[in-house]
């Protein structure tokens, strides 16, 4: 059937002028060599900031020199605001940049999700995956969860994500296939499963509770560890500050810091109206770094290990649903970091798969 291309300019050290020149001239003979073959939809100049320079002159000349390919200006790090596409790495995600007019939103790169299968690894030691897992099933189970998070960030305006990877490769063993390309890690009846919803027409989103993607939210907040009760609607938080979200450290990636947070743990709580419209399938928007919980009129509704480093969303289940009232609600939630930069922000959102 075909496979849609994004074609890489293999990096270069690029420092002086010399290796300018020559990454310039491979460059174009890259292009040449590959113009008119049809898989190859996108040319990318650079990945990650690797020699990376003169990035708005590279994407003219190249939309000049084959007009009929889209141009992304660089995938991952240092955009330009240049080119055909704005594109964010994230693992293991998925996130997604900010959507704008002119430009496509992808995901360059995402997953990483890595397992290391004995007599099929290019080294036996020292090989890594940005998650790593003890055995098949465990992959797939986490394969699957990290799909299903893609169908939110297509309604949200996401046009393309890219998973690393198709196979392992030298020291990296987060391939679907491993090295010698002898063992499909991931079933492929489950990989096809887990992507017929991105194919699926997409939901509507009803907006239950904002985040700071908005605009900053009020939420109750203390530092201090509460009472056991702190998850339940009838808690009294008079006691606690109320500020704006998101809270965490300035540079954190992707954060957006309203309400400065430097210790290890912090509880949030806030109060939240439903009207008498049923509920169709709720989603927790959050980003978090570190560990998170969340809670729903006193359900554990989500608990999350590690950190994202920009929103996603994750979906809640049916079990969840039952965790709404008509009428007045609660969200609850707590966050523990350990080192590094600290951020959380949570909302909730319903997709509606047919208009009501």
């Amino acid at each position: 059937m075909g496979i849609l291309v994004w074609q890489d300019m293999p990096a270069g050290d690029n420092r002086d002028a010399a290796a300018k020149q020559q990454f310039a001239l491979e460059l174009e003979r890259m292009i040449n060599a590959r113009r008119n073959h049809p898989s190859i939809v996108m040319w990318v100049p650079f990945n990650e900031g690797w020699g990376q320079h003169n990035t708005p002159r590279y994407v003219e000349w190249i939309k000049q020199h084959d007009p009929t390919r889209l141009v992304n200006n660089a995938s991952g790090w240092t955009d330009t605001r240049t080119g055909d596409v704005v594109d964010m790495h994230n693992y293991p995600g998925p996130g997604m940049p900010p959507t704008e007019k002119n430009r496509a939103a992808v995901l360059g790169e995402f997953g990483g999700l890595g397992l290391p299968l004995e007599n099929h690894v290019w080294v036996d030691k020292n090989n890594w995956g940005y998650r790593s897992f003890k055995n098949r099933e465990e992959l797939t189970s986490a394969y699957q969860e990290l799909i299903s998070r893609l169908r939110g960030l297509a309604v949200k305006g996401l046009s393309a994500a890219v998973y690393t990877q198709t196979s392992d490769c030298e020291v990296e063993v987060n391939g679907l296939l491993t090295y010698d390309r002898a063992v499909i890690k991931v079933p492929v009846a489950a990989i096809a499963q887990a992507q017929k919803s991105l194919y699926l027409p997409m939901p509507t989103i009803r907006v239950l509770v904002p985040s700071a993607e908005t605009s900053p939210q009020p939420w109750s907040f203390t530092i201090k560890a509460p009472d056991t009760g702190w998850i339940r609607p009838e808690f009294d938080d008079s006691t606690w500050s109320r500020v704006k979200s998101g809270f965490g450290t300035k540079g954190t990636p992707g954060a957006l810091v309203h309400t400065e947070w430097k210790t290890s743990d912090i509880w949030l709580r806030r109060a939240f109206e439903l009207g008498s419209k049923p509920l169709h399938s709720p989603q927790l928007l959050i980003h978090h770094d570190e560990d998170a919980e969340f809670y729903v009129n006193g359900k554990l509704v989500a608990k999350l290990d590690g950190y994202m480093s920009a929103y996603g969303l994750i979906p809640l289940g049916r079990d969840a649903v039952g965790a709404f009232n008509p009428g007045r609600n609660a969200i609850a939630g707590h966050c523990h970091q350990t080192g590094g930069g600290q951020y959380i922000d949570a909302g909730l959102i319903d997709f509606v798969e047919k208009a009501e």
